[in-house]
C-alpha cells in the first residue's frame, strides 16, 4: 500500500522538523499509541492499540529515523508485530519546506501487513492507513498549531499562540 499527501502547518520548518524526532511529541501523535521511547540516535520502541476492522491487537514495534537533513527532511521505517494479529511494517519519506510563513509538509508512505490482518482485504487495510496518517498528522498540526481560534473578542493582547507541545511548565 502506498500514500501520498502534503500538509500546511503554521509553524516554521525547525519546530516540525524538531517535534517529528521527539518521542513524547510522537506518543502524542500517534493514535493508540501507549509507550513510546527512545532517542534519534538508537531507535525508538513503541507500543500501540490498534483495531482494524474486527481485529484488535496491541502492537510492539521499534521505529528508525534515518536520511536526516536538518529542518528539511527524513526517512522513518518501522515494524512492529501483534501477535496473532499478525504484522505491520512500513516508511515513510518526510519533507519540509518553509512557505506561507510556515511549514509545507509533504510524505510519501508504503507499508505492508502479514497475518490476520492482511486478511481483512486491502479496502478496510488502505482506509485504516489513511486514517491512522491523517489522525497523525492532524494531531501534530494541532500540538503546533495549538486549539483553533475562538469566536469571541480580544479578552487580552492576543500573543502568538503555542501548540501543547510547546507550553511551559510553570
Amino acid at each position: 500500500m502506498q500514500m501520498s499527501d502534503t500538509r500546511q502547518i503554521a509553524a516554521p520548518p525547525s519546530e516540525v522538523y524538531a517535534a517529528l524526532l521527539d518521542p513524547q511529541v510522537l506518543k502524542a501523535c500517534v493514535p493508540g499509541a501507549t509507550e513510546v521511547t527512545g532517542s534519534v540516535e538508537d531507535g525508538y520502541e513503541a507500543t500501540v492499540v490498534q483495531k482494524v476492522g474486527p481485529v484488535k491487537a496491541t502492537f510492539k514495534g521499534e521505529v528508525t529515523i534515518t536520511d536526516l537533513v536538518a529542518d528539511q527532511s527524513m526517512k522513518i521505517d518501522g515494524a512492529g508485530k501483534g501477535g496473532a494479529a499478525g504484522f505491520a511494517k512500513g516508511g515513510a519519506d518526510v519533507r519540509l519546506v518553509a512557505k506561507d510563513g510556515g511549514t509545507e509538509l509533504s510524505y510519501d508512505v508504503e507499508a505492508k501487513v502479514g497475518g490476520k490482518l492482511a486478511q481483512l482485504g486491502s479496502r478496510i487495510i488502505d482506509g485504516f492507513a489513511k486514517k491512522m496518517a491523517d489522525q497523525f498528522f492532524d494531531n501534530l498540526q494541532a500540538g503546533l498549531e495549538g486549539p483553533a481560534e475562538d469566536a469571541g473578542g480580544d479578552d487580552e493582547e492576543a500573543p502568538r499562540k503555542k501548540g501543547w507541545f510547546g507550553r511551559s511548565k510553570d
